[in-house]
C-alpha cells in the first residue's frame, strides 16, 4: 500500500508535472523544477483534502 502511494506521486510528477525529461542542465536547476513540482502536488492534494470535507 505504501508503494502504490509512492508510486502515484511519481506517475502524476512524471505526467502532469513535466519531470519526465529535465528541460535544465545542472542538478541545481533540476532540483528545484522537482521541488516546484512537488509543492504543486501537495497543494493540489490540499485543496482536495479541504473540499472533500466541506459540506455545502
Amino acid at each position: 500500500r505504501k508503494r502504490k502511494r509512492v508510486e502515484e506521486i511519481f506517475g502524476w510528477l512524471k505526467t502532469v508535472g513535466g519531470m519526465r525529461k529535465s528541460r535544465f542542465i545542472g542538478q541545481a536547476k533540476t532540483q528545484m523544477a522537482a521541488f516546484i513540482s512537488g509543492a504543486a502536488y501537495n497543494l493540489l492534494r490540499i485543496a482536495k483534502l479541504s473540499d472533500s470535507g466541506v459540506k455545502a
